[in-house]
C-alpha cells in the first residue's frame, strides 16, 4: 500500500489534495517494529510524527516519573490502531513527549515523518500548512477531551486515600 493511501486514512491529512499528499509522502519512511518494542519513551526529545500503517501501538505514561514514591507501573492511556496518528505534540512544541509509545501488536509497521521536513512544507506551501495545522489543532483537542473525561472518571470512581 502506498503512503499516499494510507496518509488518505488520516485524520490529520483530511482535505489534503492529491498533490499535498504527495508532497507529505515524498518526506515519508516507514519502519517496522515488533509486538513489545518501544518507539519512543516519555520525556525524550520528539522529532517525528508518526502514522499506524498496520499494526497497534499504545501511548504509556509513567506515573515514577511524577515522583510517586511507591512508583507504579506504567500504563497505557490509549491503544491506538491502523490510520491513527501519534507524536504530534512534539510538532507543535518541540518540547519532551508527553508520554512514551510501545507497540501491541507483532508486526506493526509505522510511517514515519519528520518535523523538520513536515514545517518545510508547511512554509513553502502555506495552504498545505494550514490545512494540517487545523487538523492537527481538532486531532488535539480530541484527544485532550478524551484525557479529560479520564481524569474525570478517575476523580469519580478512585478510591480516596486519607
Amino acid at each position: 500500500m502506498s503512503f499516499i493511501t494510507l496518509l488518505k486514512q488520516a485524520d490529520i491529512f483530511y482535505e489534503l489534495t492529491n498533490t499535498q499528499l504527495e508532497l507529505v509522502a515524498s518526506i515519508c519512511s516507514e519502519k517496522a517494529y515488533s509486538e513489545g518494542d518501544v518507539v519512543f519513551e516519555e520525556n525524550t526529545p520528539g522529532t517525528e510524527l508518526y502514522v499506524i500503517a498496520n499494526g497497534e501501538v499504545e501511548i504509556m505514561v509513567n506515573p515514577a516519573l511524577l515522583g510517586k514514591k511507591d512508583g507504579g507501573k506504567p500504563f497505557a492511556i490509549a491503544t491506538l490502531r491502523r490510520g491513527q496518528s501519534f507524536g504530534e505534540v512534539s510538532l507543535v512544541d518541540e518540547g519532551l513527549r508527553s508520554a512514551g509509545a510501545h507497540c501491541s501488536k507483532q508486526d506493526t509497521r509505522l510511517i514515519s515523518i519528520p518535523r523538520d521536513k513536515l514545517m518545510l512544507l508547511c512554509d513553502t506551501y502555506p495552504q498545505l500548512g494550514y490545512r494540517l495545522m487545523r487538523n492537527l489543532a481538532a486531532d488535539l483537542a480530541m484527544k485532550i477531551r478524551h484525557t479529560d473525561l479520564q481524569v474525570r472518571e478517575q476523580l469519580t470512581w478512585a478510591p480516596r486515600s486519607e
